[in-house]
């Protein structure tokens, strides 16, 4: 992300402040606070606390398995979100909790509540995003959540 953000941002006169809030949007702050000491160190854990913090904020989070197996006629069998393809699957990789948030909107929609996609993609704590191509199909999920109206970012602590 950074070389192409970075090259989009100095054509388009984007100040350095404004990336990196959007690098805090998206989970990339690399000077975030991190767990330190004898929290376990996986993602597992990590997916663990999120899930606790999205259910005491009224969030409905589940676990997004994705991948693929064969059926007993030997013909294989795609599941999760964005998983259509592997031509797909290589380019754009879904969260690994998915669900929603309720959310009241305005005046203008006469008060009703909606559902407001959310989605995370946990990392152990400490992890820094480095740009791999597995990583950068999951930043274009995120962006693509993002750019919608959703709520989507990498998590490597809750918060």
């Amino acid at each position: 992300m950074k070389s192409t953000v970075h090259q989009w941002a100095i054509k388009w006169s984007i100040p350095y402040i404004a990336l990196q809030e959007l690098n805090c949007i998206f989970g990339l702050d690399q000077n975030a606070p991190r767990l330190a000491g004898q929290i376990p160190q996986t993602e597992s854990y990590v997916q663990s606390l999120v899930r606790l913090e999205a259910a005491r904020k009224g969030i409905k989070l589940w676990r997004n398995n994705v991948g693929v197996l064969t059926d007993e006629r030997g013909i294989p069998v795609r599941y999760g979100l964005a998983n259509d393809s592997p031509k797909l699957n290589a380019i754009l990789k879904s969260g690994d909790l998915i669900g929603w948030r309720p959310v009241v909107v305005t005046r203008d929609m006469v008060g009703s509540t909606i559902a407001q996609f959310v989605s995370r993609e946990c990392k152990r704590p400490g992890w820094i995003y480095s740009g791999t191509e597995h990583e950068e199909a999951q930043l274009k999920w995120v962006q693509l959540i993002v750019a919608d109206g959703g709520d989507a970012c990498f998590a490597t602590s809750e918060g």
